[in-house]
């Protein structure tokens, strides 16, 4: 397996005689040279029976190194062929996976749904797939496609017996749609904070990233987690997407499929291969286990500069390469960044509640963790000031995530029609070209642009990513045409904290 994609491995047995004994050739690491014993154990508790002699296991590709115990199963049906228990010709119409206990059972395999993606896509892999129970849920994602769940070695000894079994259905199982809003977070919670609340409303409709400033305890953590609950739900192939990441990772539950837009915190203290991937083999991290949905970063400027810098690549393109020696690896990061700070080492520059103690010196070294290319990553700058007695004494707030959440929706529908002959989602993904096409200004708001770009000294990419906001806030009032107050507002967002 490299990255979300798979490599097909035919296995094949020879047994010849010999004092017994077991050899798995073709680059096996431990976990299939410790299949043997697996293997051995489930076949004398299931069938009584052992091959007498010396076996010889061959993983092909043999250039290509195996990992994991996907081939449990697949080894000791070939074993049963070979002893003539099984038909052999009928056994190769199937793509088997699996890991064996000792006792028989058929357990989870990580990675079971991009098998099953890779098997539906190959023409020369058998479209009848012999996968463990415990992984059909996420398989049955992929549409034609032949799955035959099992719990045990003999019950897959029964359906390659059995020509004429059915295939599983999902009738019965939970529909693949997404689950209802979490009721414990709502919008409505937030006393205040009118301005983070709408940056995140634009951030959520345009797939925008956000930082938000301000000393502890104005709500900068309450904001973030809540920006979930007006994300539009995930379409179908998001789900896939999604899904076939975390089950890579082995991180489904018992649901088996990932149905909300994924919210990942990862702590300061991480490290570069967690936050953005990496290992021997390399694996997912918290970026990509945000596809699809929103990482947040909290304490911004306490993350390693390492792991801040490596999110260049990712934020920009919406992937992330890992690599290796002879092998480069490439997961999925299509994620919204929720970054939040304090304005100084203390955290209370310009707060009414107390007094920065914090010299200067302190205040730029503490802000000069956080790069420029980063921070010209980021659409949207906002001030997360305290608040007033008044606000906090209100009974609820005016904003709540449902009617966020319609509005964003709308705004996304939008996008979804501007782009529908490309690959692009939202109005962050946009080229230059589709900016172009899409971002088309009159002479005053040209000339409001171009006073900005002047005053604010904003690069080429801070100008690029304003009009995409610009054009984000415009869908967000239902208007095709990009207009003076959309650019206003757009430019309100561009450091203005600093």
């Amino acid at each position: 397996m490299f990255g979300v994609e798979t490599v097909p491995v035919e296995v094949e047995v020879d047994l010849s005689s010999g004092l017994p004994s077991v050899a798995i050739v073709g680059l096996p690491d431990s976990a299939v040279r410790e299949s043997k014993e697996r293997i051995r154990s489930a076949l004398k508790n299931t069938f009584n029976t052992l091959p007498k002699g010396r076996l010889t296991i061959s993983l092909a590709p043999a250039d290509v190194k195996k990992e994991g115990a996907f081939f449990d199963l697949p080894i000791a049906l070939a074993i049963l062929a070979h002893l003539e228990v099984l038909p052999r010709q009928t056994l190769q119409e199937f793509t088997i996976i699996g890991e064996l206990s000792l006792d028989g059972k058929v357990r989870r395999v990580n990675g079971a749904l991009a098998i099953a993606d890779e098997v539906a896509r190959s023409a020369k892999l058998p479209q009848k797939l012999i996968l463990p129970h415990a992984n059909r849920l996420e398989a049955s994602l992929i549409r034609d496609l032949q799955l035959y769940p099992v719990k045990s070695l003999a019950e897959a000894v029964e359906v390659i017996l059995d020509p004429e079994r059915p295939p599983y259905s999902r009738q019965g199982e939970p529909d693949i749609e997404n689950e209802s809003l979490n009721e414990d977070l709502d919008f409505a919670e937030v006393k205040g904070q009118e301005t983070a609340k709408r940056a995140l409303e634009i951030s959520a409709a345009g797939g925008h990233n956000v930082l938000m400033v301000g000393p502890p305890g104005t709500g900068k953590t309450m904001l973030a987690r809540r920006l979930p609950t007006i994300l539009p739900p995930l379409t179908e192939a998001q789900i896939v997407e999604t899904t076939k990441i975390y089950s890579i990772k082995g991180l489904l539950g018992e649901d088996g499929i990932v149905r909300r837009p994924p919210f990942r915190a990862p702590h300061h203290s991480s490290s570069a291969p967690a936050v953005v991937g990496g290992g021997n083999p390399p694996m997912p991290g918290e970026i990509s286990l945000a596809h699809n949905g929103v990482l947040f970063l909290d304490e911004l400027p306490e993350f390693r500069r390492d792991v801040i810098e490596a999110l260049r690549e990712p934020m920009e393109e919406g992937y992330i390469r890992i690599s290796r020696a002879g092998t480069t690896t490439r997961f999925p990061a299509r994620f919204i960044m929720i970054a939040a700070m304090n304005p100084c080492p203390c955290g209370y520059l310009n707060s009414t509640r107390r007094t920065c103690v914090c010299e200067e010196y302190q205040i730029q070294r503490y802000r000069r963790k956080v790069s420029g290319p980063i921070l010209d990553r980021i659409d949207l700058h906002i001030e997360v000031n305290d608040i007033e007695p008044e606000k906090l004494q209100a009974s609820e707030s005016s904003v709540d995530s449902a009617s966020m959440r319609e509005r964003v929706i709308k705004a996304r529908e939008r996008q979804r029609w501007r782009f529908r002959d490309t690959p692009i989602e939202t109005n962050s993904q946009m080229s230059n070209r589709l900016i172009r096409l899409h971002c088309r200004l009159d002479d005053k708001a040209q000339e409001m642009l171009k006073q900005a770009v002047l005053r604010l000294g904003l690069s080429t990419r801070a100008y690029t990513r304003t009009l995409k906001v610009a054009r984000t806030i415009a869908d967000l009032e239902n208007s095709e045409q990009i207009k003076t107050t959309h650019i206003l507002e757009a430019l309100t967002y561009r450091f203005s904290w600093q």
